[in-house]
């Protein structure tokens, strides 16, 4: 049996893809999906801003205040999992997986996240974690910030009433208007707050490639991803070779 065509590239050159873009857009599952199929490693960033958030709410800090947040920036021990298979997350040797997915860690996360201490930490954590390469790092300044020189950028994007709808199915089975309408405000809420604080606000990197997601299904969007990765593999290859 021939073997496949990703899993001869992947095998070749040590690839990193990165995949940015606003909340509800699908990242976590294309991102999941395309390591999977490409045989490469998996970081989601946004659940390590989400973890240190859990400890900070945990401890009591005062996530709106970023001073206190910044003092306490080097405290919890986070470890990520970079199997796609398994994409656990701990704090303090404890799995929080369920825990950093609350309504009261979303509500505070971008807070938290905005904090010029927390980014410094979770980006030292994230090139550690990123190393030599073959990964797939789905975040909001993947490209911009945390690896710049990455093979493959990507900006994954949708409308906006449709990832209030997918985001909402996340959280309830038969989500209203209400709640897709309350989900919208939400979503509408942290991409403001990402997009304009102060450190790697959330942007389309230079020389990212925008995807629609919108009127995509899951399993197109990640053949578009992994079409990317092949042609950057197919285009390294040849500058090693020549």
């Amino acid at each position: 049996m021939t073997e496949p065509t990703h899993a001869r590239r992947t095998a070749a050159v040590p690839i990193v893809v990165a995949v940015d873009g606003p909340s509800g857009a699908g990242k976590s599952s294309v991102s999941r999906g395309a390591a999977i199929r490409l045989g490469l490693r998996y970081l989601d960033t946004g659940a390590m801003y989400r973890a240190i958030t859990w400890w900070m709410l945990t401890h009591r800090v005062d996530v709106e205040a970023s001073d206190s947040v910044a003092l306490r920036a080097h405290d919890p021990v986070v470890e990520a999992s970079t199997d796609p298979a398994d994409p656990t997350i701990k704090v303090d040797g404890v799995d929080v997986s369920g825990p950093i997915r609350s309504l009261e860690v979303t509500a505070a996360v971008s807070f938290v996240a905005a904090v010029p201490q927390v980014r410094a930490r979770m980006l030292e954590l994230q090139r550690a974690a990123i190393g030599a390469g073959d990964i797939v790092v789905e975040g909001r300044d993947i490209g911009s910030a945390v690896a710049p020189e990455a093979a493959v950028k990507i900006f994954l994007t949708a409308s906006e009433a449709a990832r209030a709808a997918r985001r909402s199915a996340e959280h309830s089975d038969n989500a209203d208007a209400g709640q897709v309408s309350a989900t919208r405000r939400d979503l509408e809420r942290r991409d403001h707050l990402d997009s304009t604080r102060a450190v790697s606000p959330l942007r389309r990197a230079d020389g990212a490639v925008e995807i629609d997601a919108t009127e995509r299904t899951l399993d197109e969007v990640i053949d578009l991803v992994c079409d990317l990765v092949d042609a950057a593999r197919a285009s390294r290859i040849d500058e090693v070779t020549q």
